[in-house]
């Protein structure tokens, strides 16, 4: 199963910056992974969008999972959205990443 995440910030722009360098971590650790497969801010900068791939047998528990961990998330700099997506045009060309 695919999914987005979408993340809004919560603190100016100031405060998130002190913690950028440790979500690009964690997220440079979910892409060798194989679960990020694509990530990058919002224009203008109010958040960030993830592109990720979990388990299909429980989406929720995983997608909670890279929330939990996620810097950003655990020191309440964003808040996030969590959406299932179920890929039907276009998948094989997903699945190819």
């Amino acid at each position: 199963m695919y999914a987005l995440v979408v993340i809004r910030y919560r603190l100016p722009i100031e405060e998130v910056e002190k913690v950028r360098a440790d979500h690009r971590s964690y997220l440079r650790g979910l892409l060798d992974s194989g679960v990020l497969l694509a990530s990058g801010p919002m224009d203008p900068m109010s958040g960030g969008v993830l592109l990720v791939k979990v388990p299909d047998d429980n989406v929720q528990a995983a997608l909670n999972g890279i929330r939990d961990e996620d810097p950003f998330f655990f020191k309440h700099v964003a808040s996030y959205e969590l959406i299932p997506w179920n890929v039907v045009i276009g998948r094989e060309s997903l699945d190819k990443l």
